[in-house]
């Protein structure tokens, strides 16, 4: 087994907004001033890292971009030591200072990172200091399971940033949040981040223009022009960056969202005419940025591109480019090196994912549901639904997760139940019952054997839990994300939207691992698998996970499974539908080999748990109600009340 994580931090581009995120916390000392905004993405490039549990030091050792290596320093980890290392200056500051601020309110010990690759251009606007400082926080959080957020994350990355003589802004530490494009509203010191769902892929060339500029001049003289503005340089620079700003944010939103490159590169050259306008009379002699201006009108590019703008503070810095294919980025790139001399490379922003593969496991005994498992699968039981149709519990299941927009679904079985469900969906009544059958039902069964084309079934070759039931289906699902169903478990939704769609409206909202919950009584969990988490979005009631507990007692629950705004006696259980990315796997097969059971067999929520200690987990509190068929007196509720 490892004793390090791996850990990707991507630097930032600044699609959108630039500067507004500064300006918009001078409303505390002015009110009109409009809040700032700012689209930021990830790029593709970033910093690379093996982190690992140090007894008592901050270490850490850097590989730069040309390959030299800085390091290793060291520095104890205690508050004076760190804090004068942060304000002393240089890359190894910012470690120390997020450590810092880690060290302030957590109790931690050290780290040792290795950031052993970095494929991110320094000191160029990407951020390259902000992915330093979410390295560091993300490191203390996975390592320590200090149960932060992603957004917890950027504001201890922010805050330890500020330890240093580094002048960062509030946005630089946006590439916590990956290679999602994000929205940022910045409105005194109080920050709001919504993720933007892509429909279509956009890509784009990043040009390190190899110029020169000074970014504290740029922020020095823009800062004169606020909190009130006197001169008419200083109104313009106010209302660029803020009604111009909110304007083409909100504009650039919806072409984001919509996969609109042509459009969203007019955009951006739109807004870098409207840059130069209001803004390069506050600092001419650095945002007159004459390299920025020739690699943006150079007309070799005109065929490849929609259009572009410059990056970050603006300057001489670097450039973006929207390009019209996918292939034209090494064309652009091409150009852009020889008639420049630029260091280009790729920034995609991709599509959401969609989830295509369902995992219904169905391979318990049903124990108490005997002696009638005895004769019948409790899978196959009958219900009976809202259209007055008689079926097997798992169909109802499978045409949910169809319904939903699942393409492919995967039943888990007892080693030799396959020919019990083949043949619900995969074979033919024989002819003398057929011709008894309704012309509504013969439909059916053609239905069914239509259903079975995209049904496998798997057998789990022996009994050995939850966890080991899905783990069976890791070749069969593959690199991908797939969508968990309990195989005695139905659902009812409170809306027109099935709980199994809404939770995949989630999934491309988000594109994490995410987990449906309910509100369930304080007497009641000891049945569930229970969570505790921080509220990531109320209006969508998406919460960000802290901690998985299987069937916690009331006074552990009490004490460390609390939500904010809830009542005393509820907590949020598991509510049987997930969507999980595929390094879960990863972590059922280290507990297989490292037989790590828990009651003697092999359990899900445990691997929930590794997973969400290294990779962002949510939950989304489904508008629905659960139909658990698993005991007598829940089928019989099924039965009275399912079909209502």
């Amino acid at each position: 087994m490892k004793d390090y994580l791996e850990l990707f931090i991507p630097g930032r581009v600044c699609l959108l907004g630039e500067h507004s995120d500064w300006a918009g916390e001078y409303r505390r000392q002015n009110s009109k001033i409009e809040k700032g905004y700012t689209i930021l993405t990830g790029t593709n490039q970033g910093l690379f890292a093996r982190v690992k549990k140090h007894p008592d030091s901050l270490v850490v050792r850097s590989t730069m971009p040309d390959g030299r290596v800085v390091g290793p320093h060291a520095v104890p980890m205690e508050r004076d030591s760190l804090l004068e290392e942060a304000e002393s200056g240089g890359f190894f500051s910012y470690c120390a200072g997020v450590a810092y601020q880690v060290l302030t309110y957590y109790h931690v010990k050290g780290l040792e990172i290795d950031n052993y690759e970095t494929t991110l251009p320094i000191k160029k606007g990407l951020s390259s200091s902000a992915a330093a400082c979410v390295l560091v926080a993300r490191a203390f959080n996975k390592l320590y399971d200090l149960k932060m957020t992603t957004r917890g994350e950027m504001e201890a990355a922010f805050q330890g940033e500020l330890r240093t003589p580094s002048r960062c802004g509030r946005m630089d530490q946006g590439c916590a949040f990956g290679s999602r494009p994000v929205l940022i509203t910045y409105d005194r010191e109080l920050i709001q981040v919504k993720e933007l769902r892509v429909k279509k892929d956009i890509h784009l060339v990043i040009a390190d223009l190899k110029g020169e500029k000074d970014t504290t001049e740029i922020l020095r003289s823009l800062n004169r022009c606020y909190p009130f503005a006197e001169s008419e340089i200083e109104k313009g620079v106010q209302h660029f960056l803020g009604t111009v700003n909110k304007e083409i944010v909100a504009d650039s939103t919806d072409l984001l969202r919509d996969g609109e490159s042509e459009a969203l590169g007019k955009l951006m050259t739109k807004a870098q005419r409207l840059f130069d306008k209001y803004m390069i009379p506050a600092c001419p002699t650095q945002l007159t940025a004459p390299k920025l201006h020739q690699a943006l009108e150079l007309e070799e590019l005109k065929p490849y591109v929609y259009g572009g703008k410059g990056i970050g503070s603006q300057g001489d810095g670097c450039a973006q480019f929207v390009v019209k294919k996918k292939e034209d980025q090494e064309k652009v790139k091409s150009i852009l090196e020889e008639k420049l001399g630029c260091e280009c490379f790729n920034l995609d922003i991709m599509a959401a994912r969609g989830v295509r593969k369902a995992v219904i496991p169905a391979a318990g005994y049903g124990t108490r549901l005997f002696p009638a498992t005895k004769a019948v699968k409790k899978e196959l039981f009958p219900i009976i639904d809202e259209d007055g149709v008689c079926k097997p519990i798992i169909l109802a299941i499978v045409e949910e997760a169809l319904l939903a927009g699942i393409e492919q679904i995967c039943i888990i079985v007892q080693k030799g139940d396959e020919r019990l469900f083949e043949e619900v969906f995969n074979e033919q009544v024989s002819i003398e019952h057929y011709n008894k059958l309704s012309a509504r039902h013969k439909e059916y069964h053609q239905y069914l054997l239509d259903l079975g084309n995209r049904i496998s079934i798997i057998p789990q070759d022996r009994q050995e839990g939850f966890g080991h039931a899905v783990w069976c289906t890791r070749d069969w699902v593959g690199n991908e994300p797939f969508f968990l169903m309990l195989g005695d478990h139905l659902y009812k939704s409170n809306n027109q939207i099935s709980c199994a769609r809404q939770l995949m409206d989630m999934y491309e909202k988000y594109q994490t691992n995410i987990v449906s919950v309910q509100y369930t009584n304080e007497d009641e969990i000891s049945k569930f698998g229970t969570m505790a988490g921080t509220w990531r979005d109320k209006e969508d009631g998406v919460l960000g996970l802290t901690e998985f507990a299987e069937k916690p007692t009331i006074d552990y629950a009490r004490e460390n499974l609390r939500i904010d705004d809830m009542p005393p006696d509820q907590y949020l259980c598991i509510f049987g539908q997930y969507i999980l990315n595929a390094e879960i796997f990863d972590y059922l097969e280290q507990n297989i080999e490292m037989n790590l059971r828990e009651k003697g067999e092999f359990q899900l929520t445990t691997a929930l748990e590794q997973l969400r200690q290294n990779d962002e987990f949510l939950a989304y509190i489904t508008r629905g109600r659960r139909f658990d068929t698993g005991n007598p007196e829940a089928y019989k509720e099924t039965i009275l009340n399912f079909d209502q």
